[in-house]
């Protein structure tokens, strides 16, 4: 006959016994996932719309902008440089709207983090087996701090800058203060946010660098912030994946604002009004992955 001793042996055996089968079963049933992650790196090359390396033009001054928040339209991988655009491994699309008229980025169902916080996360089985060498990343929108100069004064301001195709803009906040819009915005809109207020203004078309290294096998629709860059290793994927795959969107911001110094002191001096802001787009995009 089992004393009660006997007894709590045999219960603390099963439970034991069941926790081992469960956890064994867990560990079976574990669904890999893809996580994308945005990141900002100002030690990153400073490339130009072809994607190569290019230098300051004469003339012009740029900052690494501190960022607060950034936003994603569009996201594909691609096993060749010479794949079209859209018929690679499309993994995120971004609402859209035609409220303003024509069809635009529906900012207010925008996703914005911070960089390095988790962008998109979905299951591995998403991504087909294959080797993948490039990503293609649309950027949307951008919230950073630059320093500027007012009577010799230094002063932080805050930007707001829709690098998007199209933006359809309800409202939005700056930093402290509200925007309203209530219409589509071009690429290249921007408001500004200093302790003066708020300053609004749009960009002239095709001044927003855009680099793609692929420019001559896989172009660009005009317009778009869809940056290009290679894995320095490419992603192979097998579809046995019993892990997470991470995937950081490493975006160069090396001197990515970029404006004309006229008086050649490499400090942004807004008053006078002449030394205009020319670029804000990013520098670059430089994928890397955790496998």
């Amino acid at each position: 006959m089992l004393n009660k001793k006997s007894i709590s042996s045999v219960f603390t055996i099963l439970a034991l016994l069941f926790l081992f089968e469960s956890c064994k079963k867990s560990e079976l049933t574990y669904v890999p996932k893809l996580i994308i992650k945005i990141k900002v790196d100002s030690t990153l090359g400073r490339l130009g719309n072809n994607g190569q390396p290019i230098g300051m033009p004469s003339g012009h001054s740029g900052q690494h902008p501190l960022f607060n928040k950034i936003s994603g339209h569009y996201l594909e991988l691609t096993t060749s440089g010479t794949t079209p655009l859209g018929e690679g491994a499309v993994l995120y699309h971004a609402p859209e709207t035609t409220l303003g008229g024509a069809t635009a980025i529906d900012f207010d169902q925008s996703k914005l983090v911070t960089p390095g916080e988790v962008f998109l996360e979905l299951p591995l089985s998403r991504l087909s087996p294959g080797t993948y060498q490039w990503a293609r990343l649309s950027l949307s929108y951008q919230n950073y701090d630059v320093k500027f100069y007012y009577n010799g004064q230094a002063y932080t301001g805050t930007l707001a800058s829709f690098v998007g195709y199209n933006t359809y803009l309800r409202q939005y906040k700056i930093k402290n203060e509200m925007v309203t819009v209530n219409a589509n915005k071009l690429q290249g809109y921007w408001g500004f946010e200093t302790i003066n207020g708020v300053n609004v203004g749009q960009a002239p078309a095709g001044a927003t660098t855009v680099p793609n290294p692929l420019f001559n096998s896989s172009p660009i629709p005009a317009g778009s912030c869809l940056v290009t860059g290679g894995f320095s290793t490419p992603l192979v994927i097998t579809g046995n994946e019993t892990s997470d795959v991470v995937i950081d969107m490493n975006l160069s911001v090396n001197n990515s604002f970029e404006w004309i110094d006229a008086n050649g002191n490499g400090r942004w001096d807004v008053d006078g009004g002449n030394e205009q802001v020319v670029d804000m787009g990013l520098r670059g995009l430089f994928p890397t992955h955790n496998r």
